[in-house]
């Protein structure tokens, strides 16, 4: 029975990982992490009995470790717990399921560890993908994605030489405002934007959907993941999400990987490299689908797409702003402090005002993190 990690075992990804090991009931789970959400987490850890459990806050981390202490589970909080759960000695792989830039730190130790990386965690390769994938190939780790565009991709590659792709086509629904104009999006609430109208995502990455900005950040995870150009990636909108992605080789010819929007199928993937298990859940009905539409995305109304472009093409720090800036936007958001449009202006605003450094250490890229951060909090 193989043994892994969760980080982020509260979360949307996190929740439908431990769905399926439940499911199959062959995987043992070493060590869970969460934010804030003691209470899931307490109910996950008698189920599920982990070695460890991490928690960020350091007051909710005394509280649990009160209430589990009928169980052999031992409680850690902060980056530290974060650190000891990832390079878990009998865990074999750790899913990155943990929402920011934190989520670093952690992948890196585990790669130093040689672990297997089932990768949710944007952040990671969007702002050190430089320093990632090298380590992974030193170390001889895999990093098997779990985002369902990256997972598409990784499933047509499977058999294939990466050396004959042509370009990769990145699907995107187009979000709960597509075909809307810049002025039907000024006064849109909370509750619009999270209406998605094919996944069930959580909060931070359905608005993220919303204004293009995940999509930009999948192509610049895209461009690390399977060692391509920017120029060699692009973005279609498929409104129905079940063509996940596709990939064009050399030839011509093109394999694209279909499915019902299920963020179950790619987590169960990676889990379960190279095999295919079974997978509750309803399946595509060809007959009832009749069509499948694509559209080029709107990217003078949703600015999300091209920003993150730009970022990308600059390289160095400025990835990280671009992300920084939209984390702390739509935290701002949600908190109902801004409005949707003005996620596009502080993120434009903190990369126009940044210096960047070319190829950034660790240390540098966590500092203009903050610094983005503190420019965001002296304006906003």
């Amino acid at each position: 029975m193989r043994t892994i990690s969760v980080l982020g075992s509260t979360g949307s990804i996190g929740t439908q990982t431990l769905d399926i090991v439940r499911e199959h009931g062959d995987i043992r789970i070493g060590a869970i992490s969460a934010g804030k959400n003691i209470d899931l987490l307490e109910r996950q850890i008698r189920e599920f009995k982990p070695r460890l459990a991490a928690v960020w806050e350091e007051e909710k981390a005394k509280e649990l470790k009160e209430r589990v202490a009928d169980t052999d589970t031992r409680v850690t909080a902060g980056m530290e717990g974060l650190l000891e759960a990832a390079v878990l000695p009998e865990a074999e792989l750790l899913v990155t399921a943990i929402v920011g830039m934190i989520g670093i730190r952690p992948t890196m130790a585990a790669l130093e560890a040689g672990k297997d990386i089932a990768l949710a965690n944007k952040e990671t390769l969007v702002t050190a993908g430089h320093l990632i994938m090298p380590l992974a190939a030193e170390r001889g780790a895999r990093i098997l994605p779990v985002d369902s565009e990256h997972s598409a991709v990784f499933q047509c590659l499977h058999g294939e030489s990466g050396k004959e792709v042509s370009r990769l086509l990145i699907t995107a629904s187009g979000g709960p405002f597509r075909g809307r104009t810049t002025e039907e999006l000024k006064d849109v609430t909370v509750e619009d934007a999270l209406k998605h109208p094919n996944w069930s995502m959580g909060r931070k990455i359905t608005i993220d959907s919303a204004t293009l900005v995940n999509k930009g950040l999948e192509v610049m995870e895209a461009r690390w993941l399977f060692g391509v150009e920017l120029d060699q990636i692009q973005v279609l909108v498929q409104p129905k999400s079940v063509i996940h992605s596709m990939v064009e080789f050399q030839d011509g010819a093109v394999l694209a990987q279909l499915g019902t929007p299920d963020m179950h199928l790619p987590i169960q993937y990676a889990l379960y490299y190279p095999h295919r298990l079974p997978l509750p859940g309803e399946r595509l009905d060809f007959a009832a689908l009749a069509a499948v539409t694509f559209e080029k995305p709107d990217t003078e109304t949703f600015r999300g797409l091209p920003l993150a472009l730009g970022a990308a093409r600059a390289g160095g720090t400025m990835p990280t702003v671009f992300n920084a800036a939209n984390e702390r936007a739509v935290a701002k958001f949600l908190e109902r402090k801004i409005r949707f449009l003005d996620i596009y202006e502080i993120i434009e605003g903190a990369m126009e005002q940044h210096r960047k450094t070319e190829h950034p250490d660790l240390e540098e890229i966590l500092e203009a993190e903050a610094d983005t951060y503190e420019w965001i909090e002296s304006r906003w």
